[in-house]
């Protein structure tokens, strides 16, 4: 229970700040939107740019933790795709959709602050190992699958520079790489840049918590109940329990465990609503099994960290 008090609440008491100074009208639903676009676009990537540029490579970059963690991700892709054509008869572009859901966890808003709070901020360097591929595998995986589903894989040579162009826009993928350059180069960025890095990554998190509070006002759930059921322990059961049990067998360090089953153990986040808005499919369950799961974590992550170490 203290647990749940110390490490988890704290972070939900934000989100549900935001969702209900949206609910009141306290906080207009273009103001979300400029929040995120701010903590997305420019906060978090200046964080994930600094942890990798001081990132000791040698030390934190652990192979086994991420083969544990994106084979519990293909894991999830793979039951909620399957789920979804097999199961529930969707087409396959919806199925598509929905595998994204069961692939995405949402590892900066969630994972990033529950795993800080629970360990200390000098305990999330894997945190970042993961974030520092995790939109490019998970982008890559799920574009690459729409389109085969949608030209039957005719269209797929075509839409490759389409897909690299998305992935290296993304401005978590350019923060990485950033970040590796100074890390490997040994570039020394004047004090005041890293001041004014520290401070911009300082706001990151509880602004993206407001912010994600905001945004899952609009996604009430409508319909499609057992789908969104199915995505959800998908999401918050499969994908962790794959991680933890490779994770066990490849000798992955304690860290390395912590961030990895509590990074696959998250809901998904809005990136797998906006995959699903992107292409007009499965929208519905994509935003409620979000909406559904951020709820549950507040329990399931409690029980992941109680079985870590």
């Amino acid at each position: 229970m203290l647990l749940l008090l110390d490490v988890i609440l704290p972070v939900f008491l934000i989100i549900g700040a935001g969702y209900a100074a949206v609910w009141r009208g306290w906080f207009k639903d273009d103001w979300v939107e400029g929040l995120m676009r701010f903590t997305q676009g420019y906060a978090i990537p200046c964080m994930t740019f600094r942890a990798v540029a001081q990132m000791n490579l040698s030390n934190d970059f652990e192979p086994a933790m991420l083969v544990s963690f994106y084979l519990g991700a293909l894991c999830g892709f793979t039951a909620a795709l399957l789920g979804a054509r097999f199961i529930f008869k969707r087409p396959w572009t919806d199925s598509v959709a929905i595998g994204f859901v069961g692939l995405f966890s949402n590892s900066v808003l969630l994972g990033l602050p529950i795993s800080e709070r629970a360990w200390g901020a000098d305990a999330v360097a894997s945190n970042f190992t993961i974030i520092a591929f995790h939109a490019a595998f998970c982008y890559g995986i799920g574009l690459t699958a729409m389109e085969v589903a949608r030209n039957a894989g005719g269209g797929l040579r075509a839409a490759a520079p389409r897909i690299l162009k998305a992935m290296f826009r993304n401005p978590l993928i350019l923060a990485m790489l950033l970040g590796v350059t100074v890390n490997v180069t040994g570039v020394s960025l004047p004090k005041a840049g890293w001041d004014a890095i520290n401070m911009l990554s300082g706001a990151a998190l509880p602004a993206a918590l407001f912010g994600l509070g905001g945004t899952l006002y609009r996604y009430r759930p409508e319909g499609d109940i057992a789908t969104i059921l199915y995505v959800t322990a998908v999401s918050l059961v499969l994908h962790p329990a794959v991680t933890y049990g490779l994770a066990l067998a490849l000798n992955v360090s304690d860290e390395g465990l912590r961030s990895a089953v509590i990074t696959s153990a998250m809901a998904p986040g809005i990136n797998a609503y906006m995959f699903a808005a992107m292409y007009g499919v499965a929208k519905r369950v994509a935003a409620s099994t979000v909406l559904i799961g951020t709820a549950l974590t507040v329990l399931t992550a409690w029980g992941w960290l109680h079985i870590l170490p």
